[in-house]
This record gives structure tokens, sequence and C-alpha cells, in this order.
């Protein structure tokens, strides 16, 4: 009789990496229990886009959820760094500022996909799943929305990422120095920032920057 040997076991596949870059302690929680569930067995945490791009020194993951407004370098200006370190990382903006603008820059920059921190978790998994099969995802009314804006109607568009940010920051009611706070810049960049806007928005105050600002948050 012939003793056959058993098959050797399939050698374990390599723990899924995913990376939460956010400044917010509950949503790097309720992210990391959402990626476990959607099968990624390490889940890296950064505060500030600092910590992210040494995180990227040791690891590329497959996916990196990234939030816009952070302390320093702010989510869009991450994007192409983050690609540059880690080019096979698909990148999914996670925001509170869900203008179809936001998503159509963060697209331009190379991010793969906008998802609203207002979205249901059932959509953040589609968001996620969409990525991973290497497809582009925005929510249905905002992929929309996008569609149906002509081009060059909006001058948002020609502001660089940290622009947008004061931008949306003074729509908020926010001072020159509060939003420099909030960045964790000087007061100087915020306030050549702001002169830039009133130019490229054709504004001569603050007044109407705030206007541009809100009305552009409709």
């Amino acid at each position: 009789m012939t003793n056959t040997a058993p098959d050797p076991e399939p050698a374990p596949q390599p723990a899924r990496t995913a990376m939460v870059v956010d400044d917010h302690p509950i949503t790097h929680l309720g992210c990391g229990r959402l990626l476990a569930d959607l099968g990624y067995g390490r889940v890296l945490k950064a505060m500030s886009g600092d910590e992210a791009l040494a995180l990227l020194g040791q690891h590329q993951p497959q996916v990196v959820v990234l939030d816009i407004s952070l302390p320093g370098t702010g989510g869009l200006a991450l994007i192409a760094p983050i690609l540059e370190r880690s080019p096979d990382s698909a990148i999914l903006m996670f925001s509170m500022n869900d203008q179809p603008g936001f998503a159509a820059r963060a697209l331009a920059e190379g991010a793969h996909g906008f998802l609203s921190k207002n979205a249901p978790p059932e959509e953040f998994g589609t968001a996620i799943r969409a990525l991973e099969s290497g497809e582009f995802y925005l929510p249905p009314r905002m992929a929309l929305a996008l569609a149906t804006r002509q081009a060059g109607s909006d001058r948002s568009a020609a502001l660089t990422a940290r622009e947008d940010e004061v931008l949306t920051l003074i729509g908020k009611g926010l001072a020159l120095q509060q939003v420099a706070d909030r960045l964790g810049v000087s007061y100087k960049t915020v306030a050549n920032a702001a002169s830039t806007l009133k130019r490229k928005l054709g504004v001569s105050n603050m007044t109407g920057l705030i206007r541009h600002a809100v009305e552009r948050e409709r």
C-alpha cells in the first residue's frame, strides 16, 4: 500500500493593510472597526500628514482613508506625496466638506474616491470595495453634480489646496488668526492666502470672501 503525503497547507496570506489619516480619535475608532470588518488585519493611524508620510516609509497600505482638513499640510496637498511613496495605494477622501468642488479637486490631485463623513457605514464599505476593484467612487448625487458642471464655470477650481482650506474656514466664520491656528500655520501664511483669494475670486474685502465661500457650499 502506497502512502501519499498530505498536500501542503497553503501559505498564509499577508494581512491587508489600510491607513487612516485624520486628527480626530473618534474617526480612527470608527474607521478602524469598519476596515476590520472589511478584512483589513492592520489599520495604521496617522494624526497628521507628517505622521502619514513617516508610516509610508515602512508600510504600503492597499487603501488610505484621508481627511481634507488636517493640521499643517492639508489632505488635498498630501495626495501626491502619498502616491509618490506608495503608488499602489488607493486614496479615499473622507471629509465633512462634501461639496462637489472638493471632490473634483481631490480626483484631479489623484484620489480614487470621495465620501462624506455623514455617509452611512454601508456606503463606506461600498466605497472601499470599489477602490479595491480598481474603480473610482463618488456618491451618486455628487457624481451627477460633477457630471453636470460646466468646465470653467467655477473659479474655485483654480485655487490651490491651501487656498481651498482657507476659504472654507473663512466661510465658517473663522477670523484669519483662528484659521491659522486651525491649520497649524502662521498668521502671515493665511493673510497672504486671503489676499490671493481676493484677487483670484474678484472680490475686494473679507465680506466678499465670506459670501463666495457660503455660496459655493450651497
